[in-house]
Protein backbone atom coordinates (compact mmCIF):
# COMPACT_ATOMS: atom_id res chain seq x y z
CA UNK A 1 0.00 0.00 0.00
CA UNK A 2 1.45 3.17 -1.14
CA UNK A 3 0.23 6.92 0.60
CA UNK A 4 0.55 10.30 -1.25
CA UNK A 5 3.47 12.78 -0.01
CA UNK A 6 1.28 15.19 2.11
CA UNK A 7 0.33 11.94 4.43
CA UNK A 8 4.06 11.10 4.61
CA UNK A 9 4.76 14.38 5.95
CA UNK A 10 2.34 14.37 8.88
CA UNK A 11 3.34 10.93 9.74
CA UNK A 12 7.33 12.05 10.00
CA UNK A 13 5.87 15.15 11.60
CA UNK A 14 4.34 13.11 14.35
CA UNK A 15 7.05 11.00 14.97
CA UNK A 16 9.21 14.29 15.96
CA UNK A 17 11.06 14.73 12.77
CA UNK A 18 10.87 18.44 11.12
CA UNK A 19 9.34 19.20 8.03
CA UNK A 20 8.19 22.73 6.60
CA UNK A 21 4.26 23.65 7.04
CA UNK A 22 2.44 22.95 4.26
CA UNK A 23 -0.88 22.64 3.27
CA UNK A 24 -2.95 20.38 0.83
CA UNK A 25 -5.77 21.75 -1.10
CA UNK A 26 -8.28 20.18 -4.33
CA UNK A 27 -9.35 23.23 -5.61
CA UNK A 28 -8.31 26.16 -7.79
CA UNK A 29 -9.27 28.55 -5.29
CA UNK A 30 -8.00 27.10 -1.87
CA UNK A 31 -4.66 27.81 -3.52
CA UNK A 32 -3.99 31.80 -2.64
CA UNK A 33 -5.45 31.18 0.70
CA UNK A 34 -3.09 27.97 1.59
CA UNK A 35 -0.51 29.92 0.30
CA UNK A 36 -0.52 32.80 2.26
CA UNK A 37 -1.16 30.61 5.14
CA UNK A 38 2.55 28.43 4.95
CA UNK A 39 4.56 31.47 4.46
CA UNK A 40 2.96 32.81 7.06
CA UNK A 41 3.57 30.05 9.46
CA UNK A 42 7.29 29.55 8.20
CA UNK A 43 7.93 33.53 8.80
CA UNK A 44 8.47 33.63 5.29
CA UNK A 45 6.41 37.22 4.83
CA UNK A 46 5.05 38.32 1.67
CA UNK A 47 6.85 37.74 -1.68
CA UNK A 48 8.21 34.28 0.76
CA UNK A 49 9.00 31.33 -1.31
CA UNK A 50 6.75 27.82 -1.27
CA UNK A 51 6.20 24.60 -3.56
CA UNK A 52 3.07 23.47 -5.68
CA UNK A 53 3.17 19.57 -5.67
CA UNK A 54 1.01 17.36 -7.31
CA UNK A 55 -0.01 14.58 -4.86
CA UNK A 56 0.04 11.11 -7.20
CA UNK A 57 1.42 7.83 -6.35
CA UNK A 58 4.01 8.44 -9.30
CA UNK A 59 7.24 9.99 -9.80
CA UNK A 60 8.92 12.19 -12.16
CA UNK A 61 6.78 14.99 -10.71
CA UNK A 62 9.12 17.77 -11.43
CA UNK A 63 10.60 17.09 -14.69
CA UNK A 64 6.55 16.51 -15.89
CA UNK A 65 6.18 20.08 -15.02
CA UNK A 66 4.39 19.45 -11.34
CA UNK A 67 6.54 20.48 -9.11
CA UNK A 68 6.31 24.25 -8.83
CA UNK A 69 8.22 27.25 -6.66
CA UNK A 70 6.10 30.46 -5.96
CA UNK A 71 6.63 33.60 -4.38
CA UNK A 72 3.19 35.04 -4.53
CA UNK A 73 -0.59 33.81 -4.36
CA UNK A 74 -1.34 34.52 -7.85
CA UNK A 75 1.80 32.48 -9.30
CA UNK A 76 1.01 29.54 -6.24
CA UNK A 77 -2.88 29.74 -8.16
CA UNK A 78 -1.81 29.35 -11.32
CA UNK A 79 0.45 26.46 -10.80
CA UNK A 80 -2.91 25.11 -9.31
CA UNK A 81 -5.04 25.80 -12.29
CA UNK A 82 -2.44 24.32 -13.92
CA UNK A 83 -1.95 20.99 -11.96
CA UNK A 84 -6.06 20.45 -11.41
CA UNK A 85 -7.16 20.75 -15.21
CA UNK A 86 -4.20 19.01 -16.79
CA UNK A 87 -2.96 14.72 -16.44
CA UNK A 88 0.48 14.43 -15.08
CA UNK A 89 2.49 12.28 -17.67
CA UNK A 90 6.37 11.39 -16.69
CA UNK A 91 7.92 7.85 -17.31
CA UNK A 92 6.41 6.33 -14.68
CA UNK A 93 2.40 6.77 -15.79
CA UNK A 94 2.40 5.55 -19.05
CA UNK A 95 0.96 7.94 -21.90
CA UNK A 96 -2.38 8.29 -20.74
CA UNK A 97 -0.59 10.23 -17.79
CA UNK A 98 -2.61 10.35 -14.37
CA UNK A 99 -5.09 13.34 -13.17
CA UNK A 100 -4.29 15.07 -10.17
CA UNK A 101 -6.46 15.64 -7.53
CA UNK A 102 -5.08 17.24 -4.77
CA UNK A 103 -1.94 19.56 -4.34
CA UNK A 104 0.41 20.47 -1.72
CA UNK A 105 1.42 24.07 -1.13
CA UNK A 106 4.48 24.02 1.15
CA UNK A 107 6.83 26.66 2.34
CA UNK A 108 10.12 26.73 1.23
CA UNK A 109 13.59 26.33 2.10
CA UNK A 110 17.19 28.14 1.38
CA UNK A 111 18.79 24.35 0.99
CA UNK A 112 22.23 24.19 1.51
CA UNK A 113 22.75 20.38 0.93
CA UNK A 114 20.83 17.16 -0.24
CA UNK A 115 20.83 13.92 1.20
CA UNK A 116 19.29 10.47 0.64
CA UNK A 117 17.87 8.40 3.74
CA UNK A 118 15.24 4.93 3.65
CA UNK A 119 15.12 2.09 5.65
CA UNK A 120 13.72 -1.00 3.17
CA UNK A 121 14.34 -5.11 3.59
CA UNK A 122 17.43 -6.45 2.16
CA UNK A 123 16.10 -10.14 1.30
CA UNK A 124 19.05 -11.16 0.78
CA UNK A 125 20.56 -10.54 4.16
CA UNK A 126 16.74 -11.20 4.93
CA UNK A 127 17.63 -8.00 7.40
CA UNK A 128 15.90 -4.08 7.54
CA UNK A 129 18.84 -2.03 6.51
CA UNK A 130 19.49 1.67 6.57
CA UNK A 131 20.61 3.47 3.14
CA UNK A 132 22.18 6.95 2.96
CA UNK A 133 23.94 9.25 0.30
CA UNK A 134 25.04 12.30 0.40
CA UNK A 135 23.95 13.03 -2.94
CA UNK A 136 20.11 13.15 -2.50
CA UNK A 137 17.34 14.79 -4.48
CA UNK A 138 17.64 12.99 -7.27
CA UNK A 139 16.87 8.81 -8.11
CA UNK A 140 18.93 6.88 -5.49
CA UNK A 141 18.98 3.91 -8.80
CA UNK A 142 21.29 6.29 -11.21
CA UNK A 143 23.81 6.98 -7.98
CA UNK A 144 23.86 3.23 -7.09
CA UNK A 145 24.78 2.57 -10.47
CA UNK A 146 27.28 5.79 -11.15
CA UNK A 147 29.00 5.69 -7.96
CA UNK A 148 27.62 2.40 -5.83
CA UNK A 149 30.75 3.73 -3.34
CA UNK A 150 28.79 6.93 -2.76
CA UNK A 151 26.03 4.61 -0.90
CA UNK A 152 26.04 3.79 2.86
CA UNK A 153 24.37 0.67 4.16
CA UNK A 154 23.90 0.03 7.70
CA UNK A 155 21.97 -3.03 8.97
CA UNK A 156 19.13 -3.12 11.47
CA UNK A 157 19.69 -5.43 14.76
CA UNK A 158 16.54 -7.81 14.17
CA UNK A 159 14.98 -7.04 17.72
CA UNK A 160 16.78 -4.16 18.86
CA UNK A 161 16.89 -2.06 15.27
CA UNK A 162 18.85 0.93 14.43
CA UNK A 163 21.34 1.81 17.29
CA UNK A 164 22.31 5.18 18.16
CA UNK A 165 26.16 4.09 17.69
CA UNK A 166 24.74 3.12 14.01
CA UNK A 167 23.34 6.52 13.21
CA UNK A 168 26.10 8.62 14.15
CA UNK A 169 28.40 6.36 12.49
CA UNK A 170 26.19 7.10 9.40
CA UNK A 171 25.79 10.65 9.75
CA UNK A 172 29.57 11.43 10.08
CA UNK A 173 29.67 8.83 7.08
CA UNK A 174 27.65 11.28 5.48
CA UNK A 175 29.88 14.62 5.97
CA UNK A 176 27.85 15.90 8.99
CA UNK A 177 29.47 17.22 12.03
CA UNK A 178 29.01 18.54 15.26
CA UNK A 179 24.86 19.83 15.76
CA UNK A 180 23.89 18.53 12.62
CA UNK A 181 25.39 15.55 12.85
CA UNK A 182 24.03 14.67 16.02
CA UNK A 183 20.16 16.07 14.33
CA UNK A 184 20.71 13.66 11.27
CA UNK A 185 21.27 10.79 13.67
CA UNK A 186 18.05 11.40 15.33
CA UNK A 187 16.43 11.75 12.50
CA UNK A 188 17.59 8.31 11.61
CA UNK A 189 16.40 6.38 14.65
CA UNK A 190 12.85 7.91 14.48
CA UNK A 191 12.35 6.78 11.16
CA UNK A 192 13.71 3.35 11.89
CA UNK A 193 10.99 3.48 14.32
CA UNK A 194 8.32 4.72 12.14
CA UNK A 195 9.64 2.06 9.60
CA UNK A 196 9.09 -1.05 12.63
CA UNK A 197 6.14 -0.01 14.10
CA UNK A 198 3.97 0.75 11.52
CA UNK A 199 5.00 -2.29 9.32
CA UNK A 200 6.56 -0.36 6.51
CA UNK A 201 8.24 -1.84 3.61
CA UNK A 202 9.74 1.19 2.31
CA UNK A 203 10.37 4.15 4.77
CA UNK A 204 12.32 7.06 2.81
CA UNK A 205 13.09 11.08 2.59
CA UNK A 206 14.49 12.11 -0.38
CA UNK A 207 15.50 14.83 0.35
CA UNK A 208 16.76 15.21 3.88
CA UNK A 209 18.70 18.50 3.75
CA UNK A 210 20.76 21.00 5.60
CA UNK A 211 18.66 24.02 5.68
CA UNK A 212 20.07 27.14 5.99
CA UNK A 213 17.97 28.56 9.01
CA UNK A 214 17.18 31.78 6.74
CA UNK A 215 13.26 32.56 5.85
CA UNK A 216 11.87 29.00 7.40
CA UNK A 217 10.57 27.26 10.60
CA UNK A 218 10.65 23.86 10.57
CA UNK A 219 8.38 21.68 12.77
CA UNK A 220 8.03 18.54 14.84
CA UNK A 221 4.74 17.51 16.01
CA UNK A 222 4.73 20.00 18.75
CA UNK A 223 5.51 23.12 16.02
CA UNK A 224 9.71 22.88 16.98
CA UNK A 225 12.22 20.67 16.24
CA UNK A 226 13.54 17.31 17.77
CA UNK A 227 16.99 17.17 20.05
CA UNK A 228 18.41 13.87 20.23
CA UNK A 229 17.51 13.15 23.91
CA UNK A 230 13.72 13.39 22.81
CA UNK A 231 12.86 16.69 24.14
CA UNK A 232 11.79 19.63 21.93
CA UNK A 233 13.50 22.89 21.52
CA UNK A 234 13.85 25.41 18.34
CA UNK A 235 16.98 25.00 16.37
CA UNK A 236 18.77 27.93 15.72
CA UNK A 237 20.70 28.45 12.53
CA UNK A 238 20.95 25.55 10.11
CA UNK A 239 18.76 22.70 10.80
CA UNK A 240 18.52 19.29 9.27
CA UNK A 241 14.66 18.29 8.12
CA UNK A 242 12.83 16.37 5.82
CA UNK A 243 11.65 17.94 2.32
CA UNK A 244 10.09 14.65 1.01
CA UNK A 245 9.03 11.68 1.66
CA UNK A 246 7.30 8.38 0.33
CA UNK A 247 6.05 5.44 2.52
CA UNK A 248 4.96 1.69 1.04
CA UNK A 249 3.24 -0.32 3.72
CA UNK A 250 2.97 -4.32 3.85
CA UNK A 251 -0.53 -5.32 2.74
CA UNK A 252 -0.39 -8.46 5.02
CA UNK A 253 -0.22 -6.15 7.99
CA UNK A 254 -2.25 -3.04 7.68
CA UNK A 255 -5.50 -5.07 9.31
CA UNK A 256 -3.41 -4.04 12.97
CA UNK A 257 -2.63 -0.17 11.68
CA UNK A 258 -6.30 1.76 11.14
CA UNK A 259 -4.77 4.59 11.27
CA UNK A 260 -2.46 3.64 8.39
CA UNK A 261 -5.98 1.95 6.19
CA UNK A 262 -7.55 5.14 6.50
CA UNK A 263 -4.55 7.09 4.57
CA UNK A 264 -5.57 4.53 1.43
CA UNK A 265 -6.66 6.24 -1.30
CA UNK A 266 -8.34 4.35 -3.93
CA UNK A 267 -8.83 7.00 -6.61
CA UNK A 268 -5.26 6.38 -6.84
CA UNK A 269 -5.39 2.38 -7.64
CA UNK A 270 -6.37 0.60 -11.04
CA UNK A 271 -10.12 -0.39 -10.87
CA UNK A 272 -9.47 -3.68 -12.25
CA UNK A 273 -6.96 -4.58 -9.67
CA UNK A 274 -9.35 -3.16 -6.36
CA UNK A 275 -12.08 -5.56 -8.03
CA UNK A 276 -9.20 -8.37 -7.77
CA UNK A 277 -8.35 -7.38 -4.39
CA UNK A 278 -12.37 -7.81 -3.19
CA UNK A 279 -12.12 -11.30 -4.67
CA UNK A 280 -8.80 -12.59 -3.64
CA UNK A 281 -6.97 -12.43 -6.59
CA UNK A 282 -3.72 -11.20 -6.98
CA UNK A 283 -3.87 -9.26 -10.26
CA UNK A 284 -1.67 -6.46 -11.71
CA UNK A 285 -1.98 -4.92 -15.25
CA UNK A 286 0.50 -5.20 -17.63
CA UNK A 287 1.14 -3.17 -21.39
CA UNK A 288 0.55 -7.16 -23.62
CA UNK A 289 -2.25 -8.73 -25.47
CA UNK A 290 -2.53 -12.17 -23.94
CA UNK A 291 -4.44 -12.43 -20.70
CA UNK A 292 -3.10 -14.64 -18.33
CA UNK A 293 -5.05 -16.60 -15.86
CA UNK A 294 -3.05 -18.97 -13.32
CA UNK A 295 -3.24 -20.52 -9.72
CA UNK A 296 0.20 -19.68 -8.02
CA UNK A 297 2.44 -17.34 -8.15
CA UNK A 298 5.62 -18.68 -9.68
CA UNK A 299 3.50 -20.83 -12.00
CA UNK A 300 2.10 -17.38 -13.38
CA UNK A 301 5.95 -15.67 -13.29
CA UNK A 302 6.79 -19.02 -15.55
CA UNK A 303 3.80 -18.65 -17.33
CA UNK A 304 4.49 -15.21 -18.52
CA UNK A 305 8.08 -16.07 -19.29
CA UNK A 306 7.18 -18.62 -21.72
CA UNK A 307 4.51 -16.26 -23.77
CA UNK A 308 6.91 -13.72 -24.26
CA UNK A 309 9.60 -16.60 -25.65
CA UNK A 310 7.13 -17.71 -27.99
CA UNK A 311 6.65 -14.44 -29.07
CA UNK A 312 3.78 -12.59 -27.23
CA UNK A 313 3.34 -10.27 -24.75
CA UNK A 314 1.36 -10.68 -21.34
CA UNK A 315 -1.75 -8.32 -20.77
CA UNK A 316 -1.57 -8.96 -16.55
CA UNK A 317 -0.50 -11.07 -13.81
CA UNK A 318 -3.21 -12.73 -12.14
CA UNK A 319 -2.96 -15.00 -9.68
CA UNK A 320 -6.61 -16.88 -8.91
CA UNK A 321 -4.53 -18.79 -6.06
CA UNK A 322 -4.86 -22.87 -4.98
CA UNK A 323 -8.74 -22.93 -3.85
CA UNK A 324 -10.10 -20.68 -6.15
CA UNK A 325 -13.79 -20.89 -6.40
CA UNK A 326 -15.87 -20.96 -9.44
CA UNK A 327 -17.14 -17.57 -9.04
CA UNK A 328 -13.57 -15.92 -8.34
CA UNK A 329 -12.83 -17.28 -11.43
CA UNK A 330 -15.68 -15.80 -13.39
CA UNK A 331 -14.27 -12.24 -11.74
CA UNK A 332 -11.11 -13.26 -13.14
CA UNK A 333 -12.23 -13.62 -16.86
CA UNK A 334 -14.23 -10.42 -16.17
CA UNK A 335 -11.90 -8.39 -14.71
CA UNK A 336 -9.45 -9.24 -17.72
CA UNK A 337 -11.56 -9.28 -20.56
CA UNK A 338 -12.43 -5.31 -19.42
CA UNK A 339 -9.04 -4.73 -20.41
CA UNK A 340 -9.58 -3.33 -24.20
CA UNK A 341 -6.12 -4.58 -25.32
CA UNK A 342 -6.22 -7.98 -24.33
CA UNK A 343 -7.13 -10.31 -27.90
CA UNK A 344 -6.63 -13.81 -25.94
CA UNK A 345 -6.41 -15.76 -22.78
CA UNK A 346 -3.96 -18.48 -21.39
CA UNK A 347 -5.73 -20.44 -18.74
CA UNK A 348 -2.49 -22.47 -16.86
CA UNK A 349 -3.44 -24.19 -14.05
CA UNK A 350 -2.00 -26.86 -12.11
CA UNK A 351 -4.38 -29.23 -9.57
CA UNK A 352 -2.53 -30.39 -7.09
CA UNK A 353 -5.15 -31.63 -4.52
CA UNK A 354 -7.57 -30.19 -6.63
CA UNK A 355 -9.29 -32.94 -9.31
CA UNK A 356 -8.69 -30.98 -12.73
CA UNK A 357 -11.87 -32.35 -14.08
CA UNK A 358 -13.37 -30.08 -11.43
CA UNK A 359 -11.32 -27.09 -12.49
CA UNK A 360 -12.25 -27.47 -16.06
CA UNK A 361 -15.78 -27.69 -15.22
CA UNK A 362 -15.50 -24.21 -13.44
CA UNK A 363 -13.37 -22.76 -16.39
CA UNK A 364 -16.14 -24.08 -19.01
CA UNK A 365 -19.04 -22.80 -17.00
CA UNK A 366 -17.04 -19.35 -16.03
CA UNK A 367 -16.17 -18.82 -19.70
CA UNK A 368 -19.90 -19.54 -20.87
CA UNK A 369 -21.15 -17.16 -18.23
CA UNK A 370 -18.83 -14.26 -19.15
CA UNK A 371 -19.14 -15.13 -23.00
CA UNK A 372 -15.90 -14.97 -24.80
CA UNK A 373 -14.93 -13.71 -28.43
CA UNK A 374 -11.26 -13.53 -27.90
CA UNK A 375 -9.39 -17.32 -28.28
CA UNK A 376 -9.04 -19.27 -24.93
CA UNK A 377 -6.20 -21.69 -24.64
CA UNK A 378 -6.80 -24.18 -21.50
CA UNK A 379 -3.93 -25.79 -19.84
CA UNK A 380 -4.50 -28.25 -17.32
CA UNK A 381 -1.84 -30.51 -15.60
CA UNK A 382 -2.42 -32.60 -12.21
CA UNK A 383 -4.95 -35.26 -11.33
CA UNK A 384 -7.31 -36.83 -12.96
CA UNK A 385 -5.84 -34.59 -15.95
CA UNK A 386 -7.14 -36.48 -18.60
CA UNK A 387 -10.69 -36.29 -17.38
CA UNK A 388 -10.23 -32.67 -17.10
CA UNK A 389 -8.88 -32.72 -20.83
CA UNK A 390 -12.10 -34.35 -22.42
CA UNK A 391 -15.00 -31.81 -20.50
CA UNK A 392 -12.27 -29.08 -22.58
CA UNK A 393 -12.54 -30.82 -25.87
CA UNK A 394 -16.17 -31.34 -25.34
CA UNK A 395 -17.04 -27.92 -24.52
CA UNK A 396 -15.39 -26.88 -27.31
CA UNK A 397 -18.08 -27.84 -30.03
CA UNK A 398 -20.22 -24.92 -27.83
CA UNK A 399 -17.58 -22.62 -27.22
CA UNK A 400 -16.06 -21.97 -30.62
CA UNK A 401 -12.85 -20.14 -29.01
CA UNK A 402 -11.92 -22.71 -26.61
CA UNK A 403 -8.45 -24.80 -26.98
CA UNK A 404 -7.12 -27.28 -25.02
CA UNK A 405 -3.22 -27.52 -24.78
CA UNK A 406 -1.75 -30.45 -23.83
CA UNK A 407 1.77 -28.44 -22.42
CA UNK A 408 2.38 -25.20 -21.20
CA UNK A 409 5.15 -24.59 -24.31
CA UNK A 410 1.96 -25.64 -26.46
CA UNK A 411 -0.15 -23.33 -24.79
CA UNK A 412 1.86 -20.51 -25.38
CA UNK A 413 2.29 -21.08 -29.13
CA UNK A 414 -1.47 -22.03 -29.49
CA UNK A 415 -2.47 -18.31 -27.77
CA UNK A 416 0.49 -16.89 -29.38
CA UNK A 417 -0.71 -17.97 -32.90
CA UNK A 418 -4.21 -16.92 -31.95
CA UNK A 419 -3.68 -13.69 -31.16
CA UNK A 420 -1.49 -13.23 -34.41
Amino acid sequence: MKIHEYQARELLREAGIPVPPGEVVTSIDQAAAAYKKVVAEAGLGEGGLAVVKAQVHAGGRGKAGFVKLVRSAEEAEQAARFMLTHRMVSAQTGAEGLEVRKLLIAAGVEIAHEYYLAITTDRKSRRNVLIASAEGGVEIEQVAHARPDAIVREPLHPLLGLQGHQARRVAFALGFTGRLATQAADVMLRLARLFVEKDCTLAEINPLVVASGTGHQASGKDGTAASPAGAQSPVPGASVMAIDAKFNFDDNATFRHKDVQALFDPSEENPAELRAHAFGLSYIALDGNIGCLVNGAGLAMATMDVVKLHGGEPANFLDVGGSASEEAVTEAFRIILSDHRVKGILVNIFGGIMDCAVIARGVVNAAREVGFTVPLVVRLEGSNVEAGRKLLNDAAATLPTLQAATDLGDAAKKVCAAVG
